[in-house]
């Protein structure tokens, strides 16, 4: 597939560059583009998405802190599905799953949420799907520290017992195979926005 991709030079970009290339991916600009990705910062992100939208390219989106209604309409009036994620480690997907389910029998939670110190939203969007899957009342903390990649865990409690669901990612090449996948599954989605890795898997 030929992919335009939206912050190459970034922190996660520099790692995608490669593996989608490995994959058999190609890079071009946007006019030749089959799909863009983008993962750059929520001041940009929408101009960007508008950018493909126009130029008729369906779009995989990582970056956070953005309002996906800013392109709802466009994206369906365009007859192109725009795909976003707040987390494409398919680990974190999963432990958004887990703890839905556990919040359902142990209902007092709250989250921690650690990232690098020049993310540049709090809470993280993993921080606030994962809250809002929980059933949307579960208080949230934020770490901003140099050293650090993306680490979330939920807190469930009550009486007698701690439950801890935690995901790690050491290294950024843990978002490579859940956007590798939503490239794969893009030609099959509706037009307008599909949020989630978890719609995918």
């Amino acid at each position: 597939m030929k992919v335009k991709l939206f912050g190459a030079g970034g922190k996660v970009g520099s790692v995608l560059t490669p593996a989608l290339e490995k994959a058999g991916h190609e890079l071009v600009e946007l006019g030749s583009a089959e799909a863009m990705v983008d993962f750059t910062a929520p001041d940009v992100v929408v101009g960007n998405i508008e950018s493909a939208l126009e130029a008729g390219v369906p779009c995989v989106i990582g970056t956070s802190g953005w309002d996906t209604g800013e392109v709802e309409e466009k994206a369906r009036k365009a007859g192109l599905p725009v795909f976003f994620a707040p987390n494409f480690a398919i680990g974190a997907v999963l432990m958004m799953r887990y703890a839905a389910e556990a919040a359902k029998h142990i209902p007092r939670a709250e989250i921690v949420e650690l990232h690098h110190e020049s993310k540049v939203d709090a809470p993280s969007g993993t921080a606030k799907a994962t809250a809002k899957a929980m059933g949307g009342d579960v208080p949230i903390h934020s770490v901003r520290l140099p050293g650090i990649v993306a680490h979330q865990e939920v807190l469930l409690s009550q009486p007698g017992e701690l439950l801890t669901i935690r995901h790690d990612a050491f290294s950024r090449e843990a978002y490579v195979p859940g956007v590798l996948l939503a490239l794969e599954r893009l030609p099959d989605l509706q037009p307008g926005v599909t949020i989630g890795l978890e719609s995918l898997l």
